[in-house]
């Protein structure tokens, strides 16, 4: 099992990092007025975010990019700027995936749940196959 895990990281973490890319530009597309807010927050902001959602929206950015930071970091990705973290931060991920996953699937918004839950569990997916496999050694 480990083997074909093993085989299927650097996709996993492929396909993550697209979404990640994808998603931080949705964010920053969203703090600079984009008229999206139907399809984020539970669409409670329909059109342009108010000034204090689209700072929270550059706070959003921040953290999925650290996230993908994270994932890239575990399967070996980008080595030019991996960093060395502690096997359980893999697993902070994963756990924010979970909850990310849910709030989109649960969400009242029909376009945000339409868009943002199958992106989620694909996502979620990623970072499961990322943090199973055994971690790779990342060179100095």
């Amino acid at each position: 099992m480990w083997g074909e895990l093993n085989i299927m990281v650097p996709y996993a973490a492929g396909l993550y990092l697209l979404l990640v890319g994808v998603l931080v530009l949705f964010q920053f597309a969203l703090a600079a007025g984009a008229p999206w807010g139907h399809l984020a927050m539970g669409g409670k902001f329909p059109g342009r975010f108010p000034v204090g959602m689209r700072i929270l929206s550059v706070v959003n950015a921040m953290i999925i990019a650290a996230m993908g930071w994270i994932v890239a970091s575990r399967a070996g990705q980008f080595t030019f700027m991996a960093y060395d973290f502690p096997a359980w931060v893999i697993w902070l991920v994963v756990a924010f995936g979970v909850l990310a996953m849910i709030a989109n699937l649960a969400t009242p918004s029909k376009p945000e749940r339409a868009l943002w839950g199958p992106v989620t569990v694909v996502m979620l997916l990623c970072t499961l196959v990322v943090a199973l496999a055994p971690s790779v050694e990342i060179a100095s």
